[in-house]
């Protein structure tokens, strides 16, 4: 028997090209019939003849996109064809236009394209004053609805004497004062020798635009700085008399007019019910010309002293009232300044009337719910007694309400820049009597300014 006869179902596994000669003779293949067939070439070329399209079409979109996206907003596209692809239905088709001839080329160019320079536009005055009012408004409404619902009234306590900087500073102040959201009544407490309040500082009062009371203190500002800060406690206390007798109601802030304040401390002020205190930024200087060693020197000492010296309320960690930060005069032994305007460095006291503020309920004779622990105002004129700061006038010092995040803001700067005593400046055109601003001021419509 044969082999083959003996495997029916096996197949010959061949490895002969299908163009090779049969072995047994036979007739050869015939070729493929898909490329012999001028159909098959047909779409094979037009399959080719996209594929070409797509690769050009598809480098060109992904050109477009990368300056889109990383150069430039404004790529110019020589093909108008695909910037239908971005149009919105709504928007008519627009080409970029051809700068006009007139236009000057720019010299800001960024790789291949240039930036055209702009002129910058200049604002509207009208419309800059609508939105500072529309500003204002928001901010009023924000204030009425998250502010404090019922403000106290401030009662501003300021002693000053004319003087060189005297404009300066008391411009200064007042410009601070005009910007408090709160009702207050400004109580200027000047050093008048002849018994008199000066006409300079009458008329620049006038203008300020607040309601004030101007009262003169009797006796002329010393030149010695100890005895300056002993004349300027008297003075504050007389304004303090001032409120006591005519019973004003509010909030006593002991603002100087050297100082610098911070809008955040008149809120702060808002949350006092007796008696509050705030942290005090000294800055302390000397005004004294000094050698390239001296400077050496008082930087080398800066660097030691690197911290700005701070006076106001010590807390614990449960945030209560633990002590008081002070005033730390040893760096500046020898250094000091005796005289106003000599060289040496202005020191300030342990603890600065500026940092503290009192309600004017304490100072009178009978209110409602006074506590106990505050002394008689009188008392403490009639026996003569030095008031260094407001804590002489309290019997239990840990009833002060600590403010500022519990003293860690530094709410407001002492400072002392004064000229010379003897220096001279223009005394300006100033009106003989003071009676002429006042009548100027009421025939205005301005706010009243009280006079004592």
């Amino acid at each position: 028997m044969k082999p083959s006869a003996l495997q029916p179902n096996r197949r010959v596994i061949s490895f002969r090209s299908p163009t090779a000669a049969p072995l047994d003779g036979g007739a050869a293949p015939s070729d493929d019939p898909l490329i012999r067939s001028p159909a098959g070439l047909f779409w094979l070329l037009l399959h080719a003849i996209c594929c070409l399209l797509s690769l050009a079409l598809g480098y060109r979109f992904a050109r477009f996109l990368v300056f889109l996206f990383l150069f430039s907003p404004s790529f110019p596209l020589s093909s108008p064809g695909l910037l239908l692809l971005h149009r919105r239905p709504d928007l008519p088709l627009s080409l970029p236009q051809p700068p006009p001839p007139n236009a000057t080329a720019s010299r800001v160019v960024v790789g291949r394209h240039g930036i055209r320079v702009r002129a910058w536009p200049h604002p509207d005055p009208a419309e800059v004053i609508s939105a500072h009012r529309i500003l204002g408004r928001v901010q009023r409404e924000q204030r009425l609805q998250y502010g404090v619902r019922n403000p106290h009234p401030l009662l501003v306590v300021t002693p000053t004497y004319s003087r060189t900087f005297q404009a300066l500073h008391l411009t200064g102040l007042l410009h601070s004062l005009q910007l408090i959201p709160y009702p207050l009544t400004w109580l200027v407490v000047e050093a008048a020798g002849r018994g008199a309040a000066s006409n300079e500082t009458a008329n620049l009062l006038a203008r300020s635009r607040l309601p004030v009371l101007h009262l003169p203190f009797p006796g002329r500002m010393p030149l010695r700085w100890s005895d300056r800060h002993r004349f300027e406690s008297r003075m504050r206390l007389h304004a303090l008399r001032v409120i006591k007798e005519r019973r004003l109601d509010g909030i006593v802030v002991f603002a100087d007019d050297s100082n610098i304040h911070s809008m955040e401390l008149f809120d702060e002020i808002q949350k006092v019910k007796w008696v509050g205190a705030a942290s005090v930024g000294i800055l302390a200087h000397s005004g004294k010309l000094e050698t390239a060693a001296q400077r050496q020197l008082s930087k080398e000492v800066e660097e030691e002293n690197s911290p700005v010296p701070i006076q106001g309320p010590a807390c614990n960690s449960s945030d209560q009232l633990a002590g008081w930060h002070t005033f730390n005069s040893l760096p500046y032994v020898n250094k000091s300044a005796t005289f106003v305007g000599d060289g040496g460095t202005v020191l300030p006291r342990n603890l600065e009337w500026a940092g503290f503020v009192l309600n004017s309920k304490l100072l009178w004779k009978e209110a409602e719910q006074k506590p106990d622990w505050v002394r008689d105002l009188d008392e403490v004129v009639r026996n003569g007694e030095e008031i260094e700061s407001p804590l002489d006038l309290l019997k239990d010092a840990s009833f002060v309400e600590p403010l500022g995040s519990c003293g860690k803001k530094v709410l407001l700067w002492w400072l002392r820049v004064d000229a010379r005593y003897d220096s001279k400046f223009p005394p300006g055109k100033w009106e003989n009597s003071a009676d002429l601003v006042w009548r100027e001021t009421r025939a205005r419509g301005r706010d009243v300014v009280y006079r004592s």
